[in-house]
């Protein structure tokens, strides 16, 4: 049986574009701490997180119930949210993978979970949003991966069939998710091997 041709690339955004780096974000907010994967899982593994990825609550919103449940002072969260953004440096040959993807006559796509405030960061801050010819934002929908339906959001919004389009991400379990929806998926490791592996998949880049 003829395999369906790849038309669709879905990027992953942190980790795949951009550095997320939780340790490193907790290092540079609570330089005197002694405990920071601790920390990072408190913050970044919270229901407060998850929430703000969801949409649900504010930047604003989190800070204060970090505070709340934490015990951060607020200029603790200042800084926190700050170095959130910051960190987040682009990974060398992202924006030209996905230049080169789409120079190709593929269409690129975006499915990240994200929160409003860093996506508005990562809009004024880089070049590569405009390049996405659509995006799904956990905190648009209301949808974290790897459940499924964030990946038929994905298709069903742009019209795409799963079976010509393929997702890179950094996790294993969402790479996983969208395999179970009949997507293909790759598990991004570096910008060389992610190109390999698409190549591998019959797309002409």
């Amino acid at each position: 049986m003829v395999q369906p041709k790849v038309r669709n690339i879905v990027f992953d955004v942190g980790n795949v574009i951009v550095r997320w780096e939780p340790l490193e974000i907790i290092r540079l907010t609570f330089v005197e701490s002694e405990d920071h994967e601790q920390l990072a899982k408190a913050i970044f593994q919270s229901q407060m997180w998850v929430n703000l990825n969801k949409g649900l609550i504010s930047e604003t919103e989190a800070k204060t119930q970090y505070q709340l449940t934490l015990g951060l002072s607020e200029w603790e969260c200042e800084q926190l949210f700050y170095y959130v953004k910051q960190t987040q440096r682009l990974i060398v040959g992202s924006i030209e993978l996905i230049q080169h993807i789409k120079s190709a006559g593929y269409n690129v796509y975006a499915l990240t979970d994200n929160v409003h405030e860093i996506v508005t960061y990562l809009k004024s801050t880089y070049s590569f949003w405009p390049l996405f010819d659509g995006a799904i934002v956990s905190a648009d929908v209301g949808m974290l991966k790897p459940q499924p339906e964030i990946y038929h959001s994905l298709l069903n919004k742009f019209e795409l069939i799963a079976s010509e389009t393929v997702f890179i991400d950094d996790m294993l379990y969402n790479v996983e998710g969208a395999k179970s929806v009949g997507m293909h998926a790759i598990q991004f490791e570096d910008i060389d091997q992610c190109e390999k592996d698409l190549i591998s998949l019959g797309l002409n880049i």
